[in-house]
C-alpha cells in the first residue's frame, strides 16, 4: 500500500500525520469522514471520555494537516470490499468503543472495514523496531 495526496472517493481510506504517527479514517465526503477516536484538534485533547468510532467532516478530520489516500496494490485490491460495503461497514460501527493504542487503533478499524482483517501496520512497525532494539542488547 503507498500514500498519496489525492482526491478522494466514498470508501477510500484515508489518513494525516500527527507528530510521529497517522490517524486514519474512512472518506465518504466532504461532510463525513468515519473514523475510531477522536480528530487531532486541541478541543479534543483533555477529553475524558473514551475515544469511539465517530463521524466528522473532512476539515476535522484533517486538522489543519495534508491528507493522503491509500493507494492498493494489486493483492489489496482483490482484497478490498467494494466502497458502498466499507462505508456500510464503518457506519454500522459508528458509537463503538473498545479503543487501545496496540489492539484495536484507528488504522485496526480502517483496514477491517475495507479488508475485513484489524491489522496496523504502525503497530506491526512499532514491535519490530522494538524487538531489534531489544535483541541488539
Amino acid at each position: 500500500m503507498k500514500w498519496v495526496p489525492s482526491d478522494f472517493k466514498k470508501g477510500d481510506m484515508i489518513r494525516v500525520k500527527i507528530g510521529a504517527i497517522y490517524h486514519t479514517g474512512i472518506f465518504v465526503s466532504e461532510d463525513e469522514v468515519i473514523q475510531f477516536g477522536y480528530p487531532p484538534l486541541p478541543e479534543y485533547a483533555d477529553k475524558n471520555d473514551p475515544p469511539v468510532v465517530c463521524s466528522v467532516d473532512i476539515d476535522v478530520f484533517c486538522g489543519g494537516r495534508i491528507a493522503e489516500k491509500a493507494e492498493y496494490d494489486k493483492k489489496e485490491k482483490k482484497a478490498a470490499r467494494d466502497p458502498d460495503t466499507v462505508v456500510n461497514i464503518a457506519r454500522s460501527r459508528i458509537g463503538e468503543g473498545g479503543y487501545n493504542i496496540l489492539h484495536n487503533n484507528c488504522e485496526h478499524f480502517t483496514n477491517d472495514c475495507v479488508f475485513g482483517v484489524k491489522r496496523s501496520e504502525q503497530e506491526e512497525e512499532m514491535r519490530r523496531k522494538w524487538r531489534n532494539n531489544f535483541l541488539r542488547r
